[in-house]
């Protein structure tokens, strides 16, 4: 049975049947992004300060005490403000650090006060970089120009935050940064096991945007090494390889990650994930038809039968209706959210004025479960909707 961690998924992909469009369309395909990066914080800030430790006074009972630090450079300020170079900040509670210690301050006004945020530690060189990074207004493939050049970068606050600015932008934005990937960087990157493992799924993808022949070979030794571990970002890592591979690399990831039985649950569930990517961003790279092949493949099994079986709704694939009939509540299959499915998808291809013949079979079996099975298909049809 599948783990109770997923449930969520399913839940999610049946309450939207055919809502159209996935998160893969507001940002990176294969990201966990921060909420906020530093680029966002400073241009959400009234007053940004370079500041350094000073010193102030511990805490006592129930009086906080005090942190001061020196300014040493006023990189924006609210007008009417007298903030300059050498000046004092007070922050109310005390914060332990070193003489000298950097920090970065950001402030929103409240009236004609400035309320300081918690104090950011920084270095000469993190503080460059957010400094010096393009506005939040400009182009999104304009500023990742910029970010592109610090992903990896030995200061952990930089690289997090440049993987940051990548995991927030659509995937329409990346695309045109194609020339100008580390391509040998990123071929480095997916070897080394000091990497995160949450960039892998970036890593994949924009070698698979910038790759060359061999640098399926890359991909695909990672994608197919024997694991029985949950492996983050590996779904953009198969998303990078098939755009490098085309049918043919679809084919390996069919029998090695869809059709075997012995693969864990998590690394079909990221061939599944890549297969949905290629459905909305191959730009015709894949015929819809050999897409739809490869995801009805995962009907077998019943762990994943209810997203699979809304995903083939939402890709208007109506030649599974006998076999969707055929398997409703036998066995591994009796299982709510799997008749659920089974019932929207009837819903969706009856409702489809494009499908003519397909449309009545569908119609012919929803009066069939409903009179068969009429609770589940009250409940389907409850939260149903087409976009």
């Amino acid at each position: 049975m599948r783990a109770r961690g997923w449930s969520w998924l399913a839940a999610l992909a049946l309450g939207v049947l055919l809502a159209g469009g996935t998160s893969f369309s507001r940002a990176c395909p294969f990201c966990s992004a921060p909420s906020l990066t530093m680029t966002e914080q400073l241009a959400q800030s009234n007053a940004a300060l370079l500041v350094k430790w000073v010193g102030g006074t511990p805490a006592k009972d129930q009086d906080g005490g005090f942190t001061e630090y020196e300014i040493v450079e006023v990189v924006n300020q609210p007008t009417g403000s007298k903030l300059a170079k050498g000046s004092k900040v007070k922050l109310v509670r005390y914060r332990a650090a070193k003489a000298g210690d950097l920090y970065m301050l950001l402030g929103t006004t409240a009236g004609a006060v400035i309320d300081w945020g918690s104090p950011i530690e920084v270095t000469e060189d993190s503080f460059a970089y957010i400094k010096n990074a393009p506005k939040p207004e400009l182009p999104t493939k304009e500023r990742l120009k910029y970010f592109v050049k610090f992903l990896e970068h030995p200061n952990a606050t930089v690289a997090t935050d440049a993987y940051g600015e990548f995991a927030n932008a659509p995937y329409a934005d990346i695309t045109p940064l194609t020339p100008e990937l580390p391509r040998d960087k990123l071929r480095v990157w997916l070897n080394d096991p000091q990497t995160s493992p949450s960039r892998m799924g970036l890593y994949g993808l924009l070698l698979g945007l910038c790759g060359k022949d061999d640098d399926a070979d890359v991909l695909a030794k990672k994608i197919f090494e024997p694991t029985t571990e949950f492996r983050l970002g590996i779904d953009g890592v198969m998303g990078g390889y098939l755009l490098l591979t085309g049918e043919k690399g679809l084919a390996q990831i069919d029998e090695k990650k869809l059709q075997d039985k012995k693969v864990p649950f998590s690394e079909t569930y990221s061939a599944m994930q890549a297969l949905r990517f290629l459905w909305q961003y191959s730009d015709g790279k894949f015929e819809p038809e050999r897409l739809r092949q490869s995801m009805r493949l995962l009907l077998d099994r019943p762990e994943l039968a209810d997203l699979v079986i809304a995903d083939l709704a939402r890709w208007k694939d109506w030649s599974v209706q006998e076999r969707l009939m055929s398997m409703y509540g036998k066995d591994e299959y009796d299982i709510p959210s799997i008749k659920r499915a089974v019932v929207r998808y009837m819903l969706a291809c009856s409702k489809d004025q494009m499908a003519a013949g397909d449309a009545e079979r569908a119609a012919k079996h929803l009066a069939k479960l409903e009179e068969d099975d009429p609770k589940t298909v009250a409940d389907a049809k409850r939260f149903f909707f087409i976009k």
